[in-house]
């Protein structure tokens, strides 16, 4: 079916978020009924309907015979399809891809994860994803036919690619840029609907900003996981910067004779305080373990090297995030990752080092907390963006798809982001 563009396909799909609302507010309504509550013609909603059956989106569930007075013909009432998905979030991380898929009411329906080589190809990755996204629906018989929008979160910064119009990069450097190319063109035209694409660790520090009771307006982010990443909200404010790198905790400069980052600088961050840093710096103590599992179980042993090099990689973060603090004064500093529930002394080691080196009394600093999500937090803060209902989204960009087309919806702002992980 050809969509419209422009000024009509904006007026469209704010026309189906009202009829979908209305559903989803009264349950089952004749056409009628639903033309009274949102305020549309007869004419146009028989065309917004009909598109969203055609759709899936709504299905027929009976009539109004039994309720009816007179003597015309019954009319179909309709409904929401229970099995419609109406948002993707999806979180590419640096060896997985996590995607989780909500209804109408912003209730997750299903999620799932795949896992590839960090040394995968973009190509292989978004197809990863698509079939994940293929095997979620066959296996909860959820359709995507009625999406109204697609958020995906991706690590970064990324290696430009051979030929890319990017400034060259200096002898031992790489140039870098803030997302891959082509995957959101992969979504937008497999589904035909909006996407927005963004740091993925910058969506995890929306995901905790605006969960729970105790939301705050401003808020560090670091997530240690294959790499090391951040997120900052500003005044209420996600905030992305001019070229879409703000946040970038893991490449800023701890060790400057220290080892290769991806990046193409030595000693950032990342190269020590993410999880491969960490099983590294083992290594070089003498304590080979391979994998997430074996430093749990070192932790639990209360191995003294493992000990040693969690509260120096610790002491960096913290150390990068009191810097961090100093300059926006949050409220609230979160780490995030799998590591962390795993090691609690990381979380804190860093609230030690700021309350002892940044703050000189408690009360100054911010809480530091472990994330309450989970690893697909980059995931639901997709969601998040693409629901564009938070008030930390007022100033984000508009969603659009990759044919330019700006379809977000008038009502996008209403009410508040109801996300349950």
């Amino acid at each position: 079916m050809q969509m419209p563009s422009g000024v009509h396909a904006l007026v469209r799909r704010t026309h189906e978020e009202r009829v979908m609302r209305a559903l989803q507010e009264n349950g089952a309504m004749s056409r009628g009924e639903i033309a009274r509550v949102v305020g549309l013609s007869r004419t146009t909603l028989s065309e917004i309907t009909g598109t969203l059956l055609q759709r899936g989106a709504i299905v027929v569930v009976d009539t109004d015979a039994s309720r009816r007075e007179g003597s015309g013909r019954p009319a179909e009432r309709l409904a929401l399809d229970p099995a419609s998905a109406q948002f993707m979030g999806v979180d590419f991380g640096h060896r997985r891809v996590h995607v989780v898929v909500a209804d109408a009411s912003h209730e997750i329906m299903v999620s799932g994860s795949v896992r590839y080589e960090d040394t995968a190809t973009w190509q292989t990755r978004t197809q990863l994803a698509l079939e994940l996204v293929d095997r979620l629906s066959g296996e909860a018989g959820v359709h995507y036919g009625a999406l109204q929008g697609i958020g995906i979160g991706v690590p970064g910064p990324y290696p430009a690619p051979e030929g890319a119009a990017w400034p060259r990069a200096t002898a031992g450097t790489t140039v870098l840029r803030p997302a891959p190319e082509g995957v959101d063109v992969a979504f937008a035209e497999r589904f035909d609907a909006p996407v927005i694409v963004d740091n993925n660790t910058r969506l995890a520090a929306l995901a905790e900003a605006i969960s729970g009771a105790d939301s705050v307006a401003d808020l560090v982010y670091v997530r240690l996981s294959d790499g090391v990443g951040g997120g900052l909200v500003v005044g209420g404010q996600l905030v992305t910067g001019s070229s879409g790198l703000a946040g970038e905790l893991g490449h800023v400069t701890v060790e400057p004779a220290g080892r290769p980052c991806r990046c193409g600088k030595r000693g950032c961050l990342e190269t020590v305080a993410s999880v491969p840093g960490i099983l590294a710096a083992c290594w070089e103590f003498g304590l080979r373990l391979e994998t997430l599992d074996d430093l749990a179980a070192a932790v639990r042993r209360a191995h003294p090297v493992v000990d040693r090099v969690l509260r120096e990689a610790a002491g960096a973060l913290g150390r990068v995030v009191g810097a961090a603090t100093m300059m926006l004064n949050p409220a609230k500093v979160v780490v995030g990752g799998e590591i962390t529930r795993l090691a609690p002394v990381l979380v804190e080691q860093v609230a030690a080092t700021l309350a002892a080196e940044i703050f000189p009394t408690a009360s100054a600093g911010p809480v530091v907390t472990a994330a309450r999500l989970s690893d697909d937090d980059g995931a639901i803060g997709a969601l998040a963006a693409v629901f564009h209902s938070s008030p930390l989204l007022a100033r984000y960009p508009e969603t659009a798809d990759v044919k330019g087309r700006s379809d977000a919806s008038d009502s996008a702002t209403e009410g508040a982001a109801h996300v349950r992980p």
